[in-house]
């Protein structure tokens, strides 16, 4: 199936990947909802929100400390590796759901967060803004102003970025190929680049072990993990 893609690549120019969390699961990052017993009990799409974060942000902020020590702790896997090195032989954007890090870890230059960073916090009340990989000592941690810090991560109910989307629908308005890798496309707006690119004329190629609602309307489905399926698909690039 890869070899009949060689044609349709061969000229492309813009690559755009839409990635999910599908991609970060070799790095033994879970799908959103941990695999630990204790956070089993609570509705983790209750759980990120900011009603729940001024009710108890304590809780949040156990819970988003357990992932971000786990995401600082990953390391990139195939699948993150593949994309980076495609940018030596392409155009390459990508926009991406996850809020790990792990595609600029990789060495991707051109990536966007449509979901913010859980590396990235940010003061609830002035512009404080910066990385942060060490954990805090105290829970909710306070910023300098005295008021409660937060994971720079889009929250549901909340607006994505702005200028982050607004980049993210041109990048997907005017690429070759879009590769949608990891993503069930469930989650709006993201779920509309994917229309953004067919109405351009791109190639739509899915990534994912299961089918998801785009799948009846890409040019190819491959059935399987990003970690095996993408360094095959860098392989048609490179021979051409």
């Amino acid at each position: 199936m890869f070899e009949s893609l060689a044609d349709k690549l061969k000229d492309s120019k813009n690559i755009v990947f839409v990635t999910g969390a599908g991609i970060s699961q070799k790095s033994g990052i879970p799908t959103f909802r941990g695999k630990d017993g204790l956070w089993r009990k609570y509705d983790a799409m209750k759980l990120a929100t900011v009603d729940a974060f001024y009710e108890n942000p304590k809780l949040i902020w156990e819970w988003y400390e357990e992932r971000r020590r786990n995401i600082i702790a990953a390391k990139p896997n195939a699948g993150h590796l593949a994309i980076a090195e495609l940018e030596k032989f392409k155009t390459v954007h990508v926009l991406t759901q996850n809020i790990d890090g792990l595609h600029q870890r990789a060495g991707s230059t051109k990536v966007y967060e449509l979901h913010g960073s859980i590396i990235t916090i940010k003061c609830t009340w002035c512009d404080f803004k910066d990385a942060i990989t060490s954990s805090f000592s105290e829970l909710p941690p306070i910023c300098k102003c005295k008021n409660i810090l937060r994971p720079d991560a889009v929250w549901f109910g909340e607006p994505l970025p702005q200028d982050i989307w607004q980049t993210a629908i041109q990048q997907a308005s005017s690429c070759d190929v879009m590769v949608m890798v990891g993503t069930s496309l469930a989650v709006s707006p993201a779920n509309l680049l994917p229309v953004y690119a067919k109405q351009n004329g791109a190639i739509l190629i899915e990534v994912n072990p299961e089918e998801t609602m785009m799948s009846a309307n890409v040019d190819l489905s491959i059935r399987s993990s990003a970690a095996r399926a993408l360094p095959e698909l860098l392989s048609v690039f490179q021979r051409q």
